[in-house]
């Protein structure tokens, strides 16, 4: 039988329970993805790490760690990261400095994660900055998506520098919409011209460079009734054929608001898992559930793309695994104390600064 683990899914505290290792350990179980519920401090992150890689060595472990005001390790000797704006502002004064800081950026985000064993970091964000987002804000580069796409592409640079994959979000773009997706179901009324000849630029310029994509919890009625993540048009039509995109797309989290609702029903996360697959996501998120009710979300969601496996509403796709499988560090990551020694990490903070 074909293997395919797209489950992102997430645990509950700072360790493994016995339903978190049986979750984890599930085949359709693809990776993990941490949040600041999950941190007390390094060693005790690092060792939960360890234990996820015990049991299975292959499982992705993810963050959404931008810098600003997504940053979920704060304490410890994490580097608090400025926003993406400020290596949009610092682009006005001097384009050649806000690169360089922000590739410097990328390697500072990258290495202090790598170094508590973390693989991929959700980001960098292509958004561009309408000014109308209050769920996006400072967390974008700038308003010129050719600004936008040279500083991500220098974060991904640094990223890469590390050792660490990256993720650019949230396609085709969420910069214009109001609505936070988290809470409602934000709508784009654009035509598709007028969104592929901005916000979605980035994705077509970068379309070697980026490892995922995870596209965005909103409607453009204008070019499909469905939200981005669970349109084939969107993610088939437009980023795999039109703009020649390789590699994974990662649902956004199938418990937000923005998530639950497919052309006007209301959707099971199963009914949204099997949707995003079928959509051409490989891989799928569903946060914050582990905390409801013992975690019962996580259960259905798991047994639910079983059931509908057997089913044959989708079928498990072997290229969607080995989009997964190349999203983990190919190297070995510097130790903490070894990196603060280190001469490359100590001028990469003198950068950040700089």
């Amino acid at each position: 039988m074909n293997h395919h683990s797209p489950v992102i899914l997430d645990i509950a505290g700072a360790a493994l329970t016995a339903d978190d290792r049986r979750r984890l350990a599930h085949p359709l179980t693809g990776g993990l993805i941490l949040f600041t519920r999950n941190w007390q401090h390094r060693a005790q992150l690092t060792a939960l790490i360890a234990e996820v890689k015990a049991i299975r060595e292959d499982l992705l472990v993810c963050i959404d760690h931008e810098g600003g005001r997504v940053q979920r390790l704060r304490t410890d000797g994490f580097t608090h990261l400025p926003p993406m704006r400020h290596y949009g502002e610092r682009w006005m004064q001097d384009a050649m400095r806000a690169t360089e800081a922000a590739t410097a950026a990328g390697f500072v985000l990258a290495a202090e994660l790598r170094a508590c064993g973390v693989d991929l970091s959700f980001t960098p964000v292509l958004d561009l900055d309408h000014g109308e987002s209050g769920v996006i804000g400072d967390r974008a580069f700038h308003r010129d998506a050719r600004v936008v796409t040279l500083l991500a592409k220098s974060v991904m640079h640094g990223l890469l520098l590390a050792g660490m994959a990256n993720c650019g979000k949230h396609f085709p773009g969420h910069g214009f919409v109001k609505a936070d997706s988290h809470v409602a179901v934000p709508v784009d009324k654009r035509s598709r011209k007028a969104i592929l000849a901005e916000d979605a630029q980035p994705y077509g310029w970068l379309g070697g460079t980026l490892a995922s994509v995870m596209p965005a919890h909103v409607i453009y009625p204008k070019v499909d009734a469905r939200p981005a993540g669970f349109s084939p048009v969107w993610l088939q039509d437009i980023l795999r054929h039109q703009l020649g995109f390789e590699g994974a797309i990662f649902s956004d989290d199938l418990s937000m608001e923005g998530a639950r609702f497919i052309e006007g029903r209301s959707v099971s996360a199963t009914e949204a898992g099997v949707a995003a697959l079928q959509a051409g996501c490989d891989l799928v998120l569903l946060c914050n559930q582990s905390q409801v009710e013992g975690g019962r979300p996580v259960d259905e969601l798991l047994d639910g793309l079983m059931q509908a496996q057997s089913e044959g509403q989708w079928a498990p796709e072997p290229l969607s695994e080995q989009r997964r499988l190349a999203l983990l560090p190919q190297t070995e990551p510097l130790p903490w104390d070894e990196l603060m020694m280190s001469s490359v990490y100590q001028r990469a903070l003198e950068r950040l600064q700089g």
